[in-house]
């Protein structure tokens, strides 16, 4: 679709002032640059406005008409990419305004009656956040759906959980997908909660104190699929607070994204070499034939300082503006819009990333005989015996130094070597220092053991 933006003379308000205002300052507070793609927002909007008008008797039946007849033809000009955005005209509001008062003539010109830029632009940001919610909650589903897929192919897969990046006990490859998994269940109800407040319809609060007009919002509100009004006129047009709600709800879901990533980059490293990824989410280097760099989750770590800056940046923005409604509110558009661009695009690449994920289950077991994993499960198996848990963790640490100093693993040592360290140390003490029966042993809701995680796998299915 091509688009021209042009510029033109007289504005809507060109009677107040004595002097036209300079072409810097028209490119300097022109928002159409970027607010132009909420059109689809900004029509569904103005029908709704107009229909409630003439339901109400402000507006004539054929003035609402003409005003449909007029929407049409600019829907379909927009979307054939022959509409001509016009810079003079500001922002998405004012050039549809403009065009349809040029198709329709003064019936064009009634349909602002007893409403502001003020609210129409808060009503067009609402029903633009709340169709990106609905999407951006699909994505995420999605990508559950894509760790479900991987979580149930590795419900037996052990590999090494770690704390401070050393190995501490086995879990299954599956158990930890499904950490993630959690995540975004959480990142899922933000957003829906965040999407109550957003569904909140603030036309009919004209510039900042209603209008004199006898309108009815809760009509409006019902068309356009809001829940409720914003039962003040002062705060309808200034409150930006279901914004950086949003972008809060987005940040979160970009640090989760991010811890996935990091791990997906230590694990594909040949020093860890845990996995390796498709191909085509990898690229190589200029220089370095036998580079496969796993560019696609560095970018994604990269993208989420950019989410937080944009959170950061609408908080700024709104920290010092008194009531009402201020030139500021421009500016919070293209964050705004960034984020959900950079959010949706993300999680569409991991939900096809994920799939593609080549687990390498012998290196993950590797690692589990280096880092003595099962040592608390020794622990344990003293208490099990009647030692108290800190006797029995002071056992077990000094064997695990007499392994260190021997370049062994508890499972090498014998009974009776073990016994040096414990009375109570029996012949069952191998069965609980293999990785196996560590991960059966945890055997309960939220436990690493394998039909635990199967159970959990389809209980989120079930939630899907």
């Amino acid at each position: 679709m091509t688009e021209s933006i042009t510029s033109a003379s007289d504005k809507i308000w060109s009677g107040r002032f004595a002097e036209p205002v300079s072409d810097l300052v028209k490119r300097y507070t022109a928002s159409v640059f970027f607010d132009r793609r909420m059109w689809r927002q900004d029509i569904r909007g103005s029908l709704a406005h107009a229909r409630m008008l003439a339901r109400q008797g402000i507006l004539a039946a054929a003035d609402l008409a003409a005003i449909e007849s007029g929407m049409a033809s600019i829907t379909n000009e927009i979307e054939a990419g022959t509409f001509h955005w016009n810079l003079d005209d500001e922002d998405v509001h004012l050039n549809i305004e403009k065009r349809l008062t040029a198709l329709v003539g003064d019936a064009g010109k009634r349909l602002h009656t007893g409403r502001s830029r003020n609210d129409q632009v808060a009503t067009d940001i609402r029903l633009w956040l709340r169709d990106s919610i609905d999407e951006i909650d699909g994505l995420l589903r999605a990508m559950q759906a894509a760790l479900l897929n991987m979580a149930e192919a590795h419900a037996d897969t052990p590999l090494p959980g770690f704390t401070h990046l050393q190995v501490a006990q086995p879990v299954t490859f599956g158990h930890h997908l499904l950490a993630y998994f959690e995540m975004l269940r959480r990142d899922r109800e933000r957003f829906a909660d965040c999407r109550k407040r957003v569904n909140r319809l603030p036309l009919g609060a004209a510039a900042l104190a209603g209008t004199t007009f006898p309108i009815d919002r809760e009509s409006v509100a019902h068309e356009l699929g809001f829940e409720s009004v914003c039962e003040n006129s002062l705060d309808a047009v200034s409150d930006r607070d279901f914004a950086i709600e949003f972008c809060g709800a987005a940040a979160l879901v970009m640090t989760h994204i991010s811890r996935f990533s990091e791990e997906l980059i230590l694990w594909m490293s040949p020093r860890v070499g845990f996995i390796d990824l498709a191909d085509r989410f990898c690229t190589g280097s200029s220089i370095m034939p036998q580079k496969k760099n796993p560019d696609v989750p560095e970018l994604a770590r990269g993208k989420t300082g950019r989410v937080f800056g944009h959170l950061m940046g609408l908080l700024t923005l709104m920290k010092g503006q008194p009531l009402a409604y201020n030139k500021d509110n421009q500016e919070d558009k293209e964050p705004l819009f960034d984020t959900a661009d950079t959010l949706m695009d993300t999680l569409r690449i991991f939900a096809e990333l994920v799939p593609g994920i080549r687990v390498k289950p012998e290196a993950m077991a590797a690692a589990l005989r280096q880092g003595y994993a099962t040592a608390t499960d020794l622990a344990d198996y003293l208490v099990k015996k009647g030692l108290p848990f800190r006797d029995a963790h002071e056992a077990v640490a000094r064997a695990v130094r007499a392994c260190e100093i021997r370049g062994c693993d508890l499972a090498d040592l014998s009974v009776d070597a073990l016994r040096e360290f414990s009375p109570l140390i029996a012949d069952d003490v191998h069965s609980v220092l293999t990785v196996a029966g560590s991960l059966a042993a945890r055997d309960h809701l939220g436990g690493t053991a394998p039909n635990q995680v199967r159970a959990a796998i389809v209980r989120s299915r079930a939630r899907l």
